[in-house]
């Protein structure tokens, strides 16, 4: 009985099953994926403060109706779309 319970050569050569994760994906989330995350707060943000108060915070900063606050707008949609691809992405990868 003694045994049973120790460690057979099969598994004390496996390596470490979170260290072999992580060497083969890097970082979890990539510096595109935090600029999509920013963006994606940004636009909830001003969105929370047009719902609540009326206030467009971007347009307030930028003008309305100037390239700056349309490009504000441009980068936070393409965030909003690239979060798709992510959650997509991640939904299809597999669980361990």
């Amino acid at each position: 009985m003694a045994t049973m319970n120790a460690p057979t050569i099969d598994r004390r050569q496996m390596p470490e099953r979170r260290v072999a994760l992580r060497e083969g994906r890097g970082s979890v989330m990539s510096a595109l994926d935090y600029i999509a995350m920013a963006l994606l707060i940004i636009g909830g943000l001003n969105w929370g403060m047009i719902g609540i108060s009326g206030i467009d915070v971007v347009a307030s900063v930028f003008g309305a109706d100037s390239a700056g606050s349309r490009l504000v707008y441009t980068l936070v949609g393409l965030a909003a779309l690239y979060s798709i691809y992510l959650a997509a992405k991640m939904a299809s990868t597999r669980r361990l």
